[in-house]
């Protein structure tokens, strides 16, 4: 993708710190995120989701990163010391996590806009030029120079990455409308009856939840809504429609600052419901996805356990292990089973006459002799029992598990009567 603003882009990184909402529980996803917060939740075999935008600010030159943390975070907080403290703190180079421990106030984070204004003190220490607001929750690869250089010749206050979506989608997202010169002249939270783009009926121009702001900007904007008694202290409800009329504010296309390859797509997200999750990870079952994990231009990192290799056992007519277009990671054991259009997690072991198709099955999970598991979620940990049949029929599998509109079913150790989390 040729680059605009070239001579921009490295001094606007090194002049600017990442700030990573990491803190929502993400209730869509039901009880996936029912011990763990959202960005912590893993996907594609081995990642977990907060490790795309971490990966997209390492590799924009931007090192200097701060995650906002709060429901739940264990999971989260040992995932990004484990994985990402290689930056080096002598290069001013840093990973810093920002747990909700009243700062400023003697509350929670109460919204996206209080989150970053309960860290403004330390937010002033770095003494970033910019600051670059993320969400914690989105699955894509994006240069954020781009964006950057965007904001700086258009001489923003703020600027916010948009996309197009479905106008049937769009009730989910900020939704915007933009001048010739991308300005933006009108902006709605969550709309009943979204606007559709010019032109298009059937698209929408929606938020991405990523916003750069000059860093002065941030300070006077955070302070004025802390005072505002009337306020969520929410970015998309209350800090981008006070501005918007009243200071410089622009959206940057993503198809500007994507990362794909010449004829690829543009890739972008939102794994908020068990159905998204499900087909999010399906599609890197395909020969050729639109998400290119093997990209070694724009790797995603992440935390990668010391694990065997995964191993494939028996040869047998009736008893052989095999995996037809899917993704298996380290540690599994496919034991005389048969597993398609599946993506396996770390240390999964599918036992022998086992069953599983069109399936997410995520870490250490076990799966019973003869087991038959079709178009399911299974969470962490489970252990299926020997002959458990999910997935075909829809009415019995609801009577335990949790069945998505689209028939995809969660299961959940908790849904099994197995309990990995003692609270008594």
């Amino acid at each position: 993708m040729q680059k605009e603003y070239p001579r921009f882009v490295s001094l606007l990184t090194k002049n600017t710190v990442a700030l990573i909402l990491a803190g929502g529980r993400g209730s869509r996803l039901k009880m996936l995120t029912e011990w763990c917060a959202k960005p912590a939740v893993p996907f594609a075999g081995k990642f977990r989701i907060i490790d795309f935008p971490l990966s997209n600010c390492v590799n924009s030159g931007i090192r200097r990163i701060g995650v906002l943390t709060q429901y739940k975070a264990h999971s989260l907080l040992q995932h990004l010391h484990r994985g990402w403290s290689f930056l080096r703190g002598e290069f001013n180079e840093f990973v810093d996590l920002m747990p909700a421990q009243q700062r400023i106030e003697e509350s929670w984070y109460r919204g996206t806009a209080d989150a970053v204004y309960q860290n403004m003190d330390i937010l002033r220490n770095y003494d970033p030029t910019y600051v670059l607001i993320l969400a914690g929750d989105h699955v894509y690869k994006m240069d954020y120079g781009e964006m950057l250089a965007f904001h700086a010749a258009s001489a923003a206050d703020m600027t916010v990455a948009c996309i197009d979506v479905p106008i049937e989608d769009a009730r989910e997202f900020g939704v915007m409308s933009v001048d010739d010169q991308q300005r933006v002249v009108a902006f709605h939270e969550k709309p009943e009856h979204p606007q559709p783009t010019p032109g298009n009926p059937d698209m929408a121009l929606a938020s991405m939840g990523i916003y750069v702001f000059n860093a002065e900007f941030l300070y006077e904007q955070l302070l004025r809504d802390a005072d505002d008694p009337n306020s969520s202290h929410d970015f998309g409800k209350d800090i981008i429609p006070y501005i918007m009329s009243r200071y410089r504010v622009f959206a940057h296309r993503f198809s500007d600052s994507c990362v794909a390859a010449p004829g690829e797509s543009a890739y972008w997200r939102d794994v908020g419901t068990v159905d998204a999750y499900w087909e999010a990870n399906m599609e890197l079952t395909k020969v050729t996805p639109d998400l290119n994990l093997y990209d070694d231009t724009w790797p995603i990192w992440t935390y990668q356990a010391q694990l065997p290799p995964a191993k494939f056992v028996f040869d047998d007519e009736a008893r052989r292990g095999v995996a037809m277009d899917s993704l298996v990671s380290g540690g599994c054991i496919i034991s005389g089973a048969t597993v398609r259009r599946s993506l396996l997690f770390s240390n999964v072991y599918v036992h022998s006459f086992a069953e599983v198709s069109d399936s997410v099955v995520l870490p250490d999970v076990d799966i019973g002799r003869g087991a038959r598991l079709h178009r399911v979620v299974v969470d962490n940990g489970c252990k299926i029992p020997e002959g458990l049949v999910v997935g075909e029929d829809p009415e019995e599998d609801a009577k335990r598990f949790h069945v998505t509109k689209k028939g995809i079913t969660l299961i959940t150790p908790e849904m099994l009567g197995q309990q990995l989390h003692h609270v008594r």
